[in-house]
């Protein structure tokens, strides 16, 4: 019993120490939750006379969300990154804290962040454009599952970039494009032939489909697409697990 309780104090200093990294430099996070609301009023127009008003509605908020929130990556890389740059994650790793419980302090405060995002575009969507919601409990699972992805593939690409400017070029382009290939800045049917198998390669392809799904009553759609998102988180987690759990000798060298 007194294990858990020191686990769990441990864990809330991180938690705390975390989330006041995060909020004292609040920009990054701020515009990852403004621009996808200024990208929906923008677009919503053309979506709409290309989608019709109920579809043209779903296909803007959603857009927008899987590409900021691809763009979003870069706040969690920089969570881990930080610690590379300021030479504390060995001083971490030689503290009381076990391994474990500094991911986990370290994951809270992102993944927070990541869920609020997702949750303000939603609800700007469902209660100033009129967006319908046929599955709330599946959208709420979706947000979770996308959420998970997200902040696996932001840790293990903060884990493996070699510098700041490799990684922010990952982010920036590697969002880009993702987004792109998914079909949330132009939908797929809109696009070239050749680009459309591609879209699968996609984690925001998935997120598309896990949201669409939800919004539009498709269940199984949902739960496919969550699916695969969850292996894309469970796939970073590895990532992160191989390099910084790896053994003493090669989180030395991060």
């Amino acid at each position: 019993m007194m294990r858990d309780e020191e686990t769990v104090i441990r864990v809330s200093a991180l938690v705390r120490h975390n989330m006041t990294l995060l909020l004292r430099e609040p920009g990054p996070l701020i515009s990852r939750l403004v621009m996808p609301l200024g990208f929906a009023l923008l677009m919503r127009p053309l979506y709409v006379a290309a989608h019709g008003e109920s579809s043209g509605n779903i296909q803007v908020v959603t857009g927008g969300l899987v590409v900021f929130s691809l763009l979003a990556l870069s706040i969690v890389g920089n969570a881990v990154f930080s610690e590379r740059v300021w030479r504390t994650w060995n001083r971490l790793r030689a503290s009381s804290a076990r391994p474990l419980e500094i991911l986990v302090g370290k994951s809270v405060p992102v993944f927070g962040a990541l869920v609020c995002q997702q949750v303000l575009v939603l609800l700007f969507g469902v209660t100033l454009l009129g967006m319908p919601v046929a599955e709330p409990v599946l959208l709420c699972t979706a947000v979770l599952c996308w959420s998970l992805a997200l902040l696996g593939l932001g840790a293990a690409l903060g884990v493996v970039a070699r510098s700041l400017e490799q990684m922010s070029a990952t982010y920036d382009i590697g969002g880009i494009l993702l987004s792109g290939l998914a079909g949330a800045v132009v939908p797929l049917s809109m696009m070239p032939e050749w680009v459309r198998p591609l879209a699968p390669f996609s984690p925001g392809h998935w997120a598309l489909q896990a949201f669409n799904g939800a919004l539009t009553g498709d269940a199984a759609a949902t739960v496919g697409a969550c699916g695969v998102l969850l292996v894309v988180a469970a796939a970073g987690t590895a990532v992160i697990c191989a390099r910084l759990l790896g053994g003493e000798g090669r989180a030395a060298r991060l």
